[in-house]
């Protein structure tokens, strides 16, 4: 006959044995593009995806300055970034097709806001290139920080540490050096170019923010907000194309070299798209220092490969620098570890200049109050 102890005993294997079938089924599967490497080490996972991080945003680089370098290229951007847009969009969909179908959780004017960010974003960045070396393009969406600190404490009122600061102040002399540079260099160096490159960076900044707000509100996937932006934006980008004339003359310069201009265009939007997942996919793995680092190290191998692979004047001031905006990164990302950190030195001698204020304070209050006595 069986016992109290017994029966206690098989409902605990019940539970246990559901547990541990649950914690399997739950398990998050890690995709980086098509492949599952859910059963493998973090260090596997973390060298996979930066290979594929590297890989594919440096063949993004070489691609995006062999198009959009050219002088000739400047009227018909936004025509080339329509079609990098429609790619992107049918990549996104496609991937969603093998996947899971794609279900919009997000209300679509949400999407209409993130999808004129996405086109600013692009086709600014896009433009720059024919006004800007790619390094210093390259610099620029680097310097992030500065837009997203200004309007946040313009518009939320928060407040930042010691070396946020700094890392800006940095950050702002070594984006300075490495401008002046690049308009000492570069024969066809545009203040145009600066304006927009600063456009295309306002318009980064400010999509970080409503995309994350939306991913953790509505709980959408990254396939769902990377397909809706970017087919809203391709309704913009047809409007403004089709009323300005740049479509017409888009399909024609594209049409004297056809196969050379969407080859081109194609291999520019498929290396992006997965550099983009392979990111998103370190982040999820590593989390977003270490992704950000990743991609640190990238844009400035990138920098090296533009110098090399296509012909442009080199100065020292392009390292040096350059190497200042790098050090402000670090710096930032430093601060979100220890953001209360105050050098020794200078928290003591604000400590000084407070105790020095406090005590003329409470003197001239003594004092004012003895004359008013005396009166």
């Amino acid at each position: 006959m069986e016992t109290s102890s017994d029966k206690m005993n098989s409902v605990k294997e019940t539970f246990i044995r559901i547990d541990d079938e649950n914690s399997r089924t739950s398990k998050t599967e890690i995709n980086i593009l098509c492949f599952d490497i859910t059963n493998y080490s973090q260090l596997t996972q973390f060298l996979s995806c930066s290979i594929f991080v590297f890989i594919f945003y440096l063949a993004y680089g070489y691609f995006l300055e062999l198009i959009f370098a050219k002088p000739e290229v400047k009227p018909v951007s936004l025509y080339i970034t329509l079609v990098q847009f429609m790619i992107t969009m049918l990549l996104s969909y496609g991937e969603s097709w093998i996947r899971n179908p794609i279900k919009r959780k997000v209300p679509l004017k949400t999407y209409a806001v993130l999808a004129a960010l996405t086109l600013g974003t692009m086709s600014f960045s896009n433009l720059a290139l024919s006004y800007l070396n790619y390094p210093t393009q390259l610099i620029f969406k680097s310097c992030k920080l500065i837009p997203v600190m200004i309007g946040s404490i313009i518009i939320m009122r928060k407040r930042y540490s010691f070396l946020d600061y700094v890392a800006a102040i940095v950050m702002c002399v070594g984006l300075t050096m490495f401008t002046l540079a690049d308009s000492s260099t570069s024969p066809n160096f545009d203040l145009i170019g600066v304006l927009v490159i600063s456009l295309a960076l306002l318009c980064d900044a400010i999509i970080g923010n409503v995309q994350e707000k939306a991913m953790k509100q509505y709980q959408a996937s990254n396939n769902e907000v990377v397909f809706y932006s970017y087919a809203i934006a391709c309704v913009y980008l047809v409007c403004i194309t089709v009323f300005s004339g740049i479509l017409v003359d888009g399909f024609a310069y594209c049409a004297e070299t056809p196969v050379e201009m969407y080859r081109n265009i194609f291999l520019l939007s498929l290396s992006g798209y997965m550099g983009l997942q392979a990111v998103l996919t370190l982040v999820r793995i590593c989390g977003a220092t270490v992704a950000v680092t990743v991609t640190t190290m990238r844009k400035a191998l990138s920098i090296i490969i533009s110098f090399l692979l296509f012909s442009k004047p080199f100065v020292f001031q392009y390292v040096w620098s350059g190497s200042l905006v790098v050090l402000a990164i670090y710096i930032n990302h430093y601060s979100k570890k220890h953001p209360h950190y105050v050098p020794a030195s200078l928290s003591s001698c604000w400590q000084q200049i407070r105790n020095y204020y406090d005590s003329e304070y409470r003197y001239l209050k003594m004092k004012t109050k003895m004359y008013t006595d005396t009166v």
